[in-house]
């Protein structure tokens, strides 16, 4: 396929939430664009996409061969771990570490709960092997691998039906060999298995956070893989005519046989491109400052943009046991925006608890049946049926006139669930609820801002997705923010967002060493070796070598030096 970009073309951004996909068709040098919201197809996302992009196409008379590039965010990838719906999936490991994945930091986030549930492995334990091998921390050889145990591995592995194999091996980011050998011999044993190596996936410090990321990424590379291939083929089908590319959870973009082969680095790929919408509509603004608020139909979500550019993290957590309890989650060790969930969508279930307070989420009723006023068959009150009783949703120009709201159907509901257990009425009860859930997204967001430092009240708030704006001005309000940024098609933002994401590829790689005995030229050759692997990704997806821009960074800390007495008094 041509892969060369066509800044002049037409290009379409989509993005698949947990209730709508939306889709964005625009061209350089235009002043509009085509936007279209439809409900998302959970049993395959891939026909929410085909359907959106054909309507887009159609209603502008855009032929699919003219179009120069598809921009594609998914939850995929996160819903998969959320909802542990990955495949069957084996972990070989060095001898002595098989249980790293239950021992993880050896802390409780809750210290005080004698009832915590910590995260359960991906991989459960008879599905863990281990193989004599070790390299030290400098990456040298102290034991060779014992080629026997890896075969045995792969022996019950296959026995046991796995679809994907994780291997994750000691110190393996200094020295790859050891996890190569057994990756090959597990290729050889298992055809058709899916192979995910750490020193490839996350060649970086970090024992559990290594382990946890490659295993990740391997519990949910055959379905990531599978529905990459089907859209692909579906565009393919319509008569687009070039490269798929997807975004990953920093807000750049890669193609799809990149993206195929480090799914993990999608997990939050919908709200990086939020994200760099909002940093695209700040600078069209002029300001520099900006609280991203991205509230869609299952969570609400907070970026910090400062100084023009949005906080970054090269660790986060996905698929919390308690939600915003930082460690009840499974760590991932890859390149990210700085996103955290700071609340339910509009799609959250409310309800009234045994302490008889309104509580909103962390269930929701998704795209399937959806919220009451949806007429698909939920009793049950949610976010989106509140704002609709409270005046904030107009039933008759929902998703643009296309789909109309049940109102009834929406009172009927809070008034069984929330207004009658409160003795209040349908519209107190809807209001308690449009309060809480602002209350508890502000004083989230004021906490987030305050752990990095940042004073909230200077920065502008930016809303999008289906629900951000119509909670925003409430929110803003909350939090002492006198300056709002209301973007045209907030709604659709991720998507828009997706328009603008570079084409660009993070690397990293650990080689710790003191600054006084720093070996420069085998750090320039490290670089050097980086720079081979980024340019090879980008070049591919259609960027011209003249026009690759490389950026390095380093991370550094403090060394602690211990002075006895006697040093001291020198």
């Amino acid at each position: 396929m041509p892969t060369e970009i066509d800044d002049a073309g037409w290009r379409v951004g989509v993005d698949i939430g947990g209730t709508f996909t939306d889709v964005v068709l625009w061209r350089y040098g235009d002043a509009a664009m085509r936007r279209e919201k439809l409900l998302t197809t959970p049993d395959d996302p891939s026909r929410a996409v085909i359907e959106g992009v054909k309507r887009a196409l159609a209603n502008e008379g855009v032929a699919p061969s003219e179009l120069a590039s598809v921009i594609h965010g998914t939850t995929l990838v996160a819903n998969a771990l959320i909802e542990r719906r990955g495949v069957p999936t084996g972990l070989v490991t060095t001898k002595g570490f098989r249980d790293v994945l239950e021992i993880g930091r050896e802390w409780r986030y809750d210290l005080y709960d004698l009832n915590i549930a910590m995260p359960s492995p991906l991989v459960p334990r008879e599905r863990r092997f281990e193989v004599s091998e070790r390299v030290d921390a400098a990456g040298n050889l102290v034991t060779p691998l014992d080629e026997a145990d890896a075969t045995r591995a792969a022996a019950s592995l296959k026995a046991q039906g796995v679809e994907a194999v994780a291997v994750a091996l000691l110190h393996s980011y200094r020295n790859p060999d050891h996890e190569q050998q057994v990756g090959a011999a597990l290729e050889a044993a298992l055809p058709g298995v899916h192979i995910s190596l750490s020193s490839d996936v996350s060649p970086e410090l970090g024992e559990y956070e290594r382990t946890s990321t490659v295993v990740a990424n391997a519990y949910v590379l055959p379905i990531f893989a599978d529905y990459v291939e089907r859209l692909a083929t579906a565009l393919k089908d319509m008569g687009f005519q070039r490269d798929l590319l997807l975004v990953l959870s920093d807000g750049r973009s890669v193609r799809a046989d990149t993206a195929r082969r480090y799914p993990i680095r999608l997990v939050q790929s919908g709200p990086a491109a939020g994200a760099e919408a909002a940093r695209l509509f700040g600078e069209l603004a002029e300001v520099d400052d900006v609280l991203c608020f991205d509230m869609g139909g299952t969570t609400a979500k907070a970026c910090l943009i400062h100084g023009g550019e949005p906080e970054r993290t090269a660790r986060f957590e996905v698929a919390r046991e308690t939600r915003f309890a930082e460690g009840s989650g499974l760590p991932l060790q890859i390149p990210a925006i700085d996103m955290i969930e700071i609340g339910a969508g509009g799609g959250s279930i409310a309800g009234v608890d045994a302490r008889g307070l309104v509580q909103v989420g962390p269930q929701s009723a998704g795209a399937d049946p959806g919220p009451a006023c949806y007429g698909k068959g939920n009793a049950k009150p949610t976010v989106t049926d509140c704002d609709l009783v409270l005046g904030y949703l107009d039933a008759g120009s929902f998703l643009g006139g296309t789909m109309v709201l049940d109102v009834a159907a929406a009172e009927a509901a809070i008034r069984t669930h929330l207004a009658e257990p409160l003795g209040v009425s349908v519209q107190e009860a809807a209001w308690g609820v449009h309060e809480t859930v602002t209350a508890n997204m502000a004083q989230a967001a004021s906490i987030h801002a305050i752990e990095r430092g940042l004073d909230a009240t200077r920065f502008a708030m930016l809303p999008i997705g289906g629900a951000g704006p119509v909670h925003a001005c409430s929110m803003a309000a909350k939090m002492n923010i006198d300056q709002l940024i209301c973007p045209i098609g907030a709604g659709v933002a991720s998507a828009i967002g997706m328009l603008a994401a570079p084409i660009s590829f993070e690397v990293g790689r650990a080689a710790p060493t003191r600054l006084d005995a720093l070996d420069a030229p085998a750090a320039l050759s490290l670089l050097e070796e980086m720079q081979a692997e980024t340019r090879t990704l980008v070049a591919s997806a259609g960027v011209d070598e003249a026009d690759i821009a490389y950026k390095t960074s380093v991370m550094m800390r403090y060394v602690c030096l211990l002075y006895t007495s006697d040093a001291a008094d020198e």
